[in-house]
C-alpha cells in the first residue's frame, strides 16, 4: 500500500517532467575536472539529453543515445584513482541541480576494456561492474539522494591490477519513482579513459548491455512507495568485481601491450576547450594575405566548435570567437602581424567544487564493508576544476602606470599597455591592442590602454572591414568574415 502523500508527489513529478531528468556531464579525476562534456559521449540533441534511456532493450542502454558513436577525446587514469561524475539537470548549468529529489533509486559504475576506446561502440559483452549502492538503511537514503545532497557528484576508485588500455567508464542511476508500474528509469553515460597500469588482471564474469536487466525484476520493478519497504534493496546487475591475483585475462584479442596513449590526447597546440573540441592556434603571419587567411581560418574553426557543442554548452566557443573577432579587426586596422597572444591559454579561471570521497560497494544484503563506513566518514575534498589546461591569469591594474610598456606584438596586460602602440590604444577584454568599437567599448581594460570615447576610429579601415567581409552564421548569431 502507498503511503498517504504519493498523490502530491507523482503531481509534482509530471509538472516538472522537462527538467527534472539528469545527465552525466563532467568526469573528474583524482578531483580534477577534466571539462564539460570532454571525454564523455553524450545525445546530440539538447532539449531531450536529460531524458531517461527510452527501453532496456536498446542499444542506448550501453552509453545513452547516441552513445555508439566516440568522441574525440580520451582521459587518462591511474591505477588506484579516485573518478567522480558530475549529474545535472540542466546540462550546461551545474547549479540548478543534479536530479529531481522524488527520483529515488540505486547507482552503478561499469567498465569495458576496448581496443579502441574512440571506435568501439560500448554494446554487447566485456562490461563489469566496479562499483554500486542502493538503499542505506542506516542513513535512510537512496543513492541517487546521497546524489543530491553531495551536489551532483558521486566517487569511486578505479580497482588495482587491472590491465592497462583504453577502457568504458560507465556511471548509471536508476530512477524507481514508476518502477512498480513497468516504467524503471535509467540513466547511463559513457566517459572513454586510458588506465594507466601495468596490471594484468580483467574479470572471469562480464555481462552484455544491453542484456545484463530486464522488465518485472526485483531490482527494477521495486516499489519504493510502500509504506515498509522489502529491503534489503536487490541490486541490478552483476556482483561488484573483487581484485584477485588469480583473476583471468577474459579476452585473449585484448591482452596486448599497451604501454603509451595514443588516441584521443589534446593537441599541442591547442589554447582552448569546448566539450571534445580544441581550438587549434593560428600560423604567424606579417602580411595582409596571412593575416586574412588566419581570420578565414579562425571563423572556420569557430564553426566546427559550435556545430560539435554537447549539450553541455558553447562557453568555449564564444571565448574563441572573440579572439576570431580580434584577429578581423587587427586586420581591418592594417596589423597585419599576428597572431595576437600567440599561444596564450583562453581557457577560463577554474572553479573550486567539492567532491565526496570514494566508498567501496554496497554488498548484496545492504550492509557495507568497514573500508565503505571508513570512506564514508571522510569529510568532502575540494578540488580545482581543471587539469587538462593551465590556469587564465587574472590581470590585476599596475601600481605605477609608469611602470608599463608598449605593445610590440598586439597583446596587453601584465604591464603592456596598448597605449601608443601601433595597434591602436585599446585595450579588449580578450587581452589585444586595437582601435574598434570591439576593443574600446564593453570589457575594455582602461588599466592598459584607452577606452570609450576617447579613441579615434580609423574611417579607412572601418570601410576596408566591409568591403573584404562576408557575413556567416555562426553559432545562431550572424557573424562577419573575410
Amino acid at each position: 500500500m502507498k503511503i498517504s502523500s504519493i498523490a502530491p508527489v507523482l503531481a509534482l513529478m509530471a509538472a516538472q517532467s522537462v527538467n527534472a531528468h539528469t545527465l552525466f556531464a563532467e568526469l573528474y579525476v583524482d578531483g580534477q575536472a577534466q571539462g564539460d562534456g570532454t571525454c564523455i559521449r553524450m545525445p546530440s540533441d539538447p532539449n531531450t539529453a536529460t531524458n531517461p534511456i527510452p527501453s532496456l532493450d536498446s542499444s542506448d542502454m550501453a552509453c545513452g543515445v547516441d552513445g555508439t558513436k566516440g568522441v574525440a577525446r580520451v582521459c587518462s587514469v591511474d591505477s588506484g584513482s579516485t573518478l567522480s561524475f558530475e549529474y545535472r539537470d540542466w546540462p550546461d548549468n551545474p547549479s540548478v541541480g543534479s536530479i529531481d529529489i522524488s527520483h529515488k533509486g540505486p547507482c552503478a559504475v561499469y567498465l569495458k576494456k576496448v581496443s579502441s576506446a574512440i571506435d568501439d561502440e560500448g554494446t554487447g559483452d566485456g562490461w563489469f561492474k566496479i562499483w554500486n549502492e542502493g538503499y542505506d538503511e542506516s542513513a535512510g537514503k537512496w543513492c541517487t539522494e546521497k546524489l543530491i545532497d553531495n551536489n551532483g557528484h558521486l566517487s569511486v576508485k578505479v580497482p588495482e591490477g587491472l590491465q592497462g588500455g583504453y577502457y568504458l567508464i560507465r556511471p548509471e542511476l536508476l530512477a524507481l519513482h514508476n518502477a512498480d508500474k513497468g516504467d524503471p528509469q535509467f540513466y547511463a553515460g559513457c566517459a572513454q579513459v586510458w588506465l594507466n597500469s601495468d596490471g594484468t588482471q580483467l574479470p572471469q564474469s562480464i555481462v552484455s548491455i544491453p542484456g545484463y536487466v530486464d522488465y518485472n525484476q526485483p531490482a527494477t520493478s521495486f516499489n519504493i512507495w510502500n509504506e515498509k519497504m522489502a529491503l534489503p534493496y536487490p541490486m541490478p546487475g552483476p556482483s561488484v568485481y573483487t581484485p584477485s591475483s588469480s583473476a583471468k585475462v577474459g579476452n585473449q584479442k585484448l591482452r596486448v601491450s599497451q604501454q603509451k596513449q595514443t588516441e584521443g590526447l589534446a593537441p599541442s597546440n591547442s589554447i582552448i576547450t569546448n566539450g571534445n573540441w580544441n581550438g587549434i592556434e593560428l600560423a604567424r603571419y606579417n602580411d595582409q594575405e596571412g593575416c586574412w587567411n588566419a581570420s578565414t581560418a579562425c571563423w572556420a574553426q569557430s564553426k566546427e566548435c559550435y556545430d560539435t557543442a554537447p549539450p553541455t554548452g558553447h562557453s568555449g566557443c564564444k571565448i574563441w570567437e572573440g579572439k576570431c573577432q580580434d584577429i578581423n579587426d587587427q586586420c581591418s586596422a592594417s596589423n597585419y602581424k599576428g597572431p595576437p597572444n600567440y599561444m596564450k591559454n583562453l581557457n577560463p579561471v577554474v572553479k573550486q567544487v567539492k567532491l565526496p570521497a570514494a566508498e567501496a560497494a554496497q554488498t548484496g544484503d545492504g550492509s557495507y564493508s568497514p573500508a565503505s563506513s571508513a570512506a564514508a566518514s571522510k569529510p568532502a575534498t575540494t578540488f580545482k576544476t581543471s587539469a587538462l589546461v593551465a590556469k587564465a591569469t587574472a590581470v590585476a591594474p599596475p601600481s605605477n602606470s609608469n611602470a608599463l610598456t608598449v605593445s610590440t606584438e598586439g597583446n596587453c596586460g601584465n604591464g603592456v599597455t596598448c597605449k601608443g602602440s601601433s595597434f591602436g590604444d585599446c585595450c579588449s577584454s580578450h587581452g589585444y591592442c586595437g582601435s574598434s568599437d570591439q576593443y574600446c567599448s564593453a570589457g575594455c581594460n582602461s588599466a592598459f590602454g584607452t577606452c570609450g570615447g576617447q579613441y579615434k576610429r580609423d574611417e579607412h579601415n572601418h570601410m576596408h572591414v566591409h568591403k573584404h567581409k562576408r557575413a556567416v552564421r555562426i553559432g545562431g548569431d550572424a557573424r562577419m568574415m573575410p
